[in-house]
């Protein structure tokens, strides 16, 4: 557990952010379906993207993913591509999430794949792919988690048919899916997309160097820190202003919550914009669900009242990050009320109440949730705060903690 405490009420400092996981993740997935190396710069130090490097170089039957659910669904497309019979598994935590929708894909398009204790959930033993691609059209719900669909997608020009991807239903976190098909095409695979239908005919990946952008989700946690300060002069190294990840769009999201992005090019310097806050503040997080923690809890701060919609996918993440957001802002004072399903079926949670942190430092939990722990340190510009299990913040963000050290905060 950390003690946390900013003894200042201003921001100020230098922080070069680590690579996007998403990128990097997709960028390992791809150079190891071209078959050939390529350099990749500032690739991501996470966790998660250790591990995927690992497996994608282990030559072990049985592979673990551990807690990483993005490293699972992309590895089981992958080996579904790939000669041998692997046994593919992870934490109890991930025998809990669902890989059913992508099973059921892939085993559409020919995949050897069998569960080996729950039907739908992890662990899986993939075979080696005899039929794999024979078949080449297929239907998947969009309305779950777009990383099924990205891990389809990727393998899709290595498929002797190519794919035709039919999405069905409302499609849930757009931006990465663009995010996958635009760093395919980086590599020289081309798509078409209409409508619901995605098309990936038969190609090559070209190898090439590439450069991994800062993390836009790692920056929301310097945002939030920002909208509680006073004085603000801080600059984040690494984010570019023409960005692949849909959490970019969190500059437009904190400029209504009192602080200025000005972009440079090394990054972005945040400041604030000395506009009143509004007194609700409404927005959908379909596109963008990894800010919706962070963004709760910078309204909980402000005392700004929240209504958010498009959370599907939180429940499904490495928790269930509703009810968790529900009972540790209720510490600090701030209720999570669901409110009755809108005439058009909307789901929309409010937030409600002005975060108060107590004289006796509250303790939060993390629920094995590296976003947990970083959207609720921000909450230390307002009195001592601890957090349970910090160490995971190595998921996505291994230098969170000594670089908040940097710029003026007591971790202890």
């Amino acid at each position: 557990m950390y003690a946390i405490y900013k003894n200042t009420t201003t921001l100020s400092g230098e922080i070069t952010l680590a690579g996007s996981k998403s990128i990097s993740n997709r960028t390992l997935i791809i150079r190891a379906l071209c078959g050939e190396p390529f350099p990749i710069a500032h690739l991501a130090n996470a966790k998660d993207t250790d591990l995927l490097q690992g497996l994608l170089a282990s030559t072990e039957a049985i592979r673990d993913a551990g807690a990483a659910g993005t490293t699972f669904r992309f590895m089981t497309a992958y080996l579904s591509t790939q000669e041998g019979t692997q046994t593919l598994t992870g934490t109890e935590r991930m025998k809990l999430r669902p890989i059913g929708v992508l099973v059921d894909a892939l085993c559409k398009l020919g995949a050897n794949i069998e569960y080996l204790e729950k039907e739908g959930y992890p662990p899986l033993q993939i075979g080696p792919p005899d039929n794999f691609g024979i078949n080449n059209k297929i239907q998947i719900s969009a309305s779950t988690s777009s990383q099924y669909i990205s891990a389809l997608l990727m393998i899709a020009p290595t498929l002797p048919n190519g794919l035709e991807l039919e999405l069905v239903g409302k499609i849930v976190s757009r931006p990465y899916i663009e995010m996958t098909l635009s760093q395919m095409a980086y590599f020289g695979v081309q798509h078409e997309w209409e409508g619901q239908f995605i098309w990936v005919a038969p190609q090559q990946y070209q190898p090439k160097p590439f450069v991994v952008e800062a993390d836009w989700s790692a920056a929301s946690y310097y945002y939030a820190m920002a909208a509680f300060a006073t004085e603000v002069d801080l600059q984040l190294n690494g984010l570019f202003e023409e960005s692949l990840q849909g959490d970019a769009v969190l500059t437009e999201i904190m400029t209504s919550l009192g602080v200025k992005t000005s972009f440079n090019p090394a990054g972005v310097h945040l400041s604030k914009t000395g506009a009143p806050l509004p007194e609700v503040f409404e927005y959908d997080f379909l596109k963008c669900p990894d800010l919706a923690q962070t963004i709760a809890v910078v309204c909980a701060g402000l005392g700004v009242i929240g209504r958010f919609t498009g959370l599907e996918t939180l429940r499904i993440k490495e928790t269930d990050r509703i009810a968790a957001l529900d009972i540790e802002l209720a510490k600090i004072g701030v209720n999570v009320i669901e409110e009755p399903l809108t005439a058009d079926g909307k789901a929309y949670f409010r937030i409600e109440g002005k975060a108060v942190v107590p004289a006796i430092a509250p303790e939060f939990a993390t629920y094995e949730d590296h976003r947990m722990a970083m959207a609720f340190a921000p909450l230390a510009f307002m009195g001592p705060i601890k957090i349970h299990e910090p160490e995971v913040v190595v998921k996505s963000y291994p230098d969170f903690w000594r670089d908040l050290q940097a710029i003026g905060f007591s971790v202890v």
